[in-house]
């Protein structure tokens, strides 16, 4: 029996994105599509927090809370006009109290997590995104996906992986994930080129997940999706006009906003990659290679869960029909 990890990668596509949609009943709240939590930004990267806050929302997210440094809370709560905020306790300028901030934070009710993009390097920092991602015996930890900052600091810690008890989906760019892999002891050279050679790419995604235990999601052309069984997936889309800053950020918040409406950590993964392309698409169709800002994208994604719902309705009409 061939074993699932030798099995080649999915080819994502219009249809095997549009099963993965999760349900929308019409007679759902707020509280039906989910509570996600965002912990992002600082003073020099504020537009990292708003990107993720509103690409979660476009993305479906019920309700969305940007939690950030009690200082900068009067800033960033001037320009999330749908998200709320959270003010976390500071025990020095600029420097989160580990232990108030995660407290303030166990008191919300909420489904999942988005934690790194713009974030301030810190060693307090650190230590909250540790305490969150390990969870306590009162409960287990909100599945987060883990981008930019929270990426760089756990490869600061030796034997990171051991320590996450909550499912994470980790969205490294080529650069991060070397970082990652150098922390668990492996040469990152070995994993040979992740830019251009396809293969590669999938193998090195493929075995980081098996080792940490977590959805891996290898950014850049034909992004990769692998999971800690072996399986994978890849999307289709190579778009230069993606190469611009906080387009990371927008696909954090669309996978994040996936997990608070109950999707598995694999299956977010996958949609959110895929709605994220089809964004970055339809910009570039009518802008070209270059120009694209990260802020062009929330208004697409929308549009892209409405062409994939209209797909997997003609699926079910379809079913229907046969049976």
């Amino acid at each position: 029996m061939t074993s699932r990890i030798a099995q080649a990668p999915v080819e994502l596509n219009d249809v095997t994105a549009a099963a993965l949609l999760p349900p929308r009943p019409a007679r759902g709240h707020k509280g039906t599509f989910g509570k996600l939590l965002v912990i992002a930004g600082s003073v020099d990267y504020a537009g990292a927090a708003l990107l993720v806050c509103t690409a979660a929302g476009r993305a479906g997210a019920g309700l969305v809370t940007l939690a950030t440094l009690e200082s900068l809370q009067p800033l960033f709560a001037t320009k999330v006009v749908e998200a709320t905020t959270l003010s976390l306790p500071e025990d020095d300028v600029e420097e989160v109290d580990p232990e108030e901030a995660l407290a303030r934070i166990l008191d919300l009710e909420l489904i999942a997590l988005v934690v790194g993009p713009g974030l301030k390097p810190s060693l307090s920092m650190t230590e909250l995104i540790q305490a969150l991602l390990a969870g306590d015996e009162d409960g287990d930890p909100m599945p987060a996906v883990i981008d930019a900052e929270a990426l760089r600091s756990l490869a600061t810690v030796d034997g990171w992986a051991a320590e996450v008890s909550a499912r994470c989906v980790l969205t490294p760019h080529v650069g991060e994930f070397r970082r990652l892999r150098a922390a668990d002891g492996h040469d990152p050279e070995a994993d040979g080129d992740l830019v251009g050679d396809d293969s590669r790419r999938v193998a090195a995604a493929r075995a980081a997940a098996a080792e940490w235990g977590q959805v891996v999601v290898l950014k850049g052309a034909r992004t990769v999706i692998a999971e800690p069984d072996g399986r994978a997936a890849v999307a289709p889309f190579e778009n230069p006009a993606l190469a611009s800053g906080g387009t990371g950020d927008v696909l954090a918040g669309t996978i994040g906003a996936l997990l608070a409406q109950g999707l598995g950590t694999f299956e977010a993964a996958q949609l959110g990659v895929y709605l994220h392309g089809m964004a970055g698409e339809a910009v570039r169709a009518r802008l070209g290679d270059a120009g694209l800002l990260a802020s062009d994208l929330p208004p697409e994604l929308p549009l892209a869960r409405k062409r994939l719902t209209e797909i997997a309705d003609a699926a079910g009409d379809a079913a229907d029909v046969v049976t």
